[in-house]
């Protein structure tokens, strides 16, 4: 018999295929086996030889990432994490981010923002926007009538009418706390420049006094003020109306209803409360209380999509949706925004002061917001997943593609952050003052009126270091101001002098200042800061530094305190230096020029009276013409007084940059709402 020898090849392909979990980050291998057998068969019953030889081969193939699980942890409510307690609750008072944020949630104005566009306006407790299309604006812009909306409750159950709306600006008025947002209202309104509602009584002598005031004012001037404010803002319930008579045509006056002083209280509750009883009789009695005598500062009733659940200072707050908001599903704020009752049905705003914790919190899924301040922007970056433009609303992959972290850069931001200087120290019966020291120019401290010689406030201008500073405090994400009007705004002058960094010049200011007595004396003093707020203490710091360089007998103290008790210091003139930063009520220069050289601010700071008569010169030149060319030429003449006097130290604007979670869902930027906080009936939360 013949033999013959058949050779087959076969060929066998394992793959072994590793399985990926959302946050695995193994590399997948595929390994190809090769087989080879040789197979010698004999015919007719003859022996079979096998051969076997293995090949492995080493194949690349691009791992599949698991996608991220944009999922939150709980659905119903949302987590904001963030330093800075509110200080009033009382919409006719609050002036500061922190309160207005609770407001803004819990309370409604008139009318509101048209989503994204901070000069457009949709009808909120208002039927409709007045124009003078529709009716609703007349007399030349000086009438304003809006037609009030039926059929809405208070979370307390009381039933809006036009009455409430009227009271609840009247009551602003006549509180017009120095301290308070009325000015923005009286202006218009009433037509006083001072912004105080007693201007018309024995010449202003009592603003913001309200014992004097109470002790000394004619109760025939009392009365005067009382009526001609109740004449101003008018309320018919038959007609369902409420009407402005306005002192001027005010082009801002929409914009300034919109925010949180223009939100509206129920008059029976306030009343039961133990606040005005809307009579000319006892109006005096609730003028300019100030929070801690303020009946509504710890209590809030409105007609908002949330009711506050809870409030623990220093801890933060709780609200809880409205079941009984009055907007329906076929009703939104905007075309295309958000209707009906809220979708997220809890809000958690925590105060947390340390930024690792806050960090933290957000890494682990357990903060939806965080605030980030610029200096903490590299590391909350490095667990941001997608970056979003606020401009189209499209997100784009980052090269972290199971980090869960959304941000959003760029954001125009019409805030700045300042170092301001007191012109008089407001000290005890005995002249103490802790932030002061000695309160002599001993070494161990200053003097109340230290800040009172030019020499001193241009050396702090010079010995600041602006662009360290916008590199270490504010990441690189800033750019300077040459005065109080903010960057491309009408009135800010490009070519305008700014101070420049010069520790030789500081010296020598310093040298020229007090009669020469610095550099052997020295001097001690402390600068605060709100507790949390990093950019403002490296703000603190590079002075502190500075100022030590030039000669070491020249000593700052850094201060941070809470939020509340800064503020509260600040308004009392006790400080004889904060860092303290201005978020516009509405987009006009006026809004920057008013509160940095004759409101807020300078009466912070005890500004010489004399220089606020001329800031105020420049001011009513600034609103007294609609035509942008004049308004620019009184601005400009304004800021080269404001660098020649430097009453502050200028800041930067810093870059805005909003951080959340990838599950949150329909943030939308409006600059003025940002620099408030958030508004979290436009937003929901991924669910399974």
């Amino acid at each position: 018999m013949s033999r013959n020898k058949l050779l087959l090849v076969l060929a066998v392909l394992v793959l072994g295929v590793l399985a990926l979990s959302a946050c695995a980050q193994a590399t997948p291998q595929v390994v190809e086996k090769v087989v080879t057998v040789e197979v010698t068969k004999e015919v007719e019953k003859q022996v079979e030889v096998t051969k076997e030889v293995t090949k492995e081969v080493q194949v690349e193939v691009t791992p599949t990432v698991a996608p991220k699980q944009c999922v939150a942890k709980n659905p119903d409510t949302i987590t904001e994490v963030t330093y800075g307690d509110i200080d009033t609750m009382d919409p006719a008072l609050a002036y500061d981010t922190a309160s207005g944020q609770l407001i803004l949630n819990v309370m409604s104005p008139l009318i509101t923002y048209n989503g994204t566009d901070a000069t457009t306006f949709q009808p909120d407790l208002a039927t409709e926007v007045p124009t003078a299309e529709n009716g609703g604006i007349t007399n030349e812009g000086k009438t304003y009538t809006f037609k009030i909306r039926q059929g809405v409750k208070f979370h307390e159950g009381g039933d809006l009418t036009p009455s409430d709306v009227a009271y609840s600006l009247q009551r602003g008025l006549l509180q017009s706390d120095p301290n308070g947002p009325q000015w923005l209202l009286i202006e218009p309104i009433m037509g006083f420049t001072s912004g105080d509602i007693t201007e018309k009584i024995d010449e202003g002598k009592y603003a913001g006094d309200r014992e004097g005031l109470i002790k000394n004012a004619k109760p025939e001037d009392l009365k005067a003020t009382c009526e001609a404010v109740q004449k101003a803002i008018v309320a018919d319930d038959a007609a369902g109306t409420v009407t402005l008579n306005l002192a001027q045509s005010w082009g801002p006056l929409l914009a300034t209803l919109a925010q949180s002083w223009g939100m509206v209280l129920d008059k029976e509750w306030a009343v039961e409360k133990g606040d005005w009883d809307g009579s000319c009789d006892t109006w005096q009695n609730f003028y300019a209380v100030g929070k801690e005598n303020d009946k509504l500062t710890a209590v809030i009733n409105g007609t908002g999509p949330y009711k506050l659940a809870q409030w623990t200072p220093g801890q933060g707050y709780s609200l809880v949706a409205n079941d009984a908001y009055w907007r329906t599903d076929n009703d939104p704020v905007w075309p295309g925004g958000p209707a009906g009752k809220a979708r997220i049905k809890n809000v958690e705003h925590k105060e947390i002061q340390e930024w690792g914790t806050r960090f933290a919190m957000f890494q682990a899924g357990d903060a939806d917001i965080i605030t980030v301040d610029p200096g903490n922007r590299p590391q909350a970056d490095e667990y941001v997943g997608e970056t979003c433009d606020y401009k189209t609303g499209e997100c784009k992959p980052t090269d972290k593609p199971t980090a869960t972290g959304r941000s959003w850069a760029g954001l125009p931001n019409p805030t700045r952050t300042d170092i301001f200087m007191n012109f008089n120290i407001a000290t005890d019966d005995k002249g103490n003052n802790p932030y002061i020291g000695s309160g002599k120019l001993d070494g161990n401290g200053i003097p109340a009126d230290f800040f009172s010689d030019i020499h001193v406030r241009k050396a702090m201008a010079t010995c600041f270091d602006y662009d360290t500073y916008i590199a270490e405090g504010l990441n690189g994400d800033g750019v300077r101001n040459n005065g109080p009007i903010i960057l491309d705004m009408l009135g800010y002058n490009p070519n305008g002098p700014m101070y420049e960094y010069n520790l030789d010049t500081c010296k020598s200011e310093l040298e020229q200042a007090w009669g020469g007595k610095l550099p052997e004396t020295g001097f001690r003093f402390q600068i605060t800061y709100n507790t949390g707020n990093a950019a403002r203490q490296t703000i603190a710091e590079i002075l502190q530094a500075n100022l030590a360089q030039v000669n070491e007998k020249y000593k700052i103290e850094i201060l941070s305190l809470p939020w509340p008790t800064l503020l509260a210091e600040i308004r009392a003139k006790r400080t004889p230096m904060f860092v303290s930063g201005w978020a516009e009520d509405i987009h006009d220069p006026h809004n920057w020029v008013g509160p940095f050289t004759t409101g807020t601010y300078a009466s912070r700071q005890n500004m010489p009276a004399e220089m606020k008569a001329k800031f105020q010169e420049f001011q009513n030149a600034g609103v007294a013409t609609a035509d942008p060319k004049e308004r620019e030429k009184a601005y400009f003449a304004m800021q080269q007084y404001y660098y020649d006097n430097v009453p502050a130290v200028t800041g930067a604007q810093v870059v805005g940059k909003h951080y959340e979670q990838c599950w949150v869902k329909d943030w939308i930027y409006n600059p003025i709402v940002y620099s408030i906080g958030y508004n979290f009936y436009q937003m929901d939360l991924a669910r399974q």
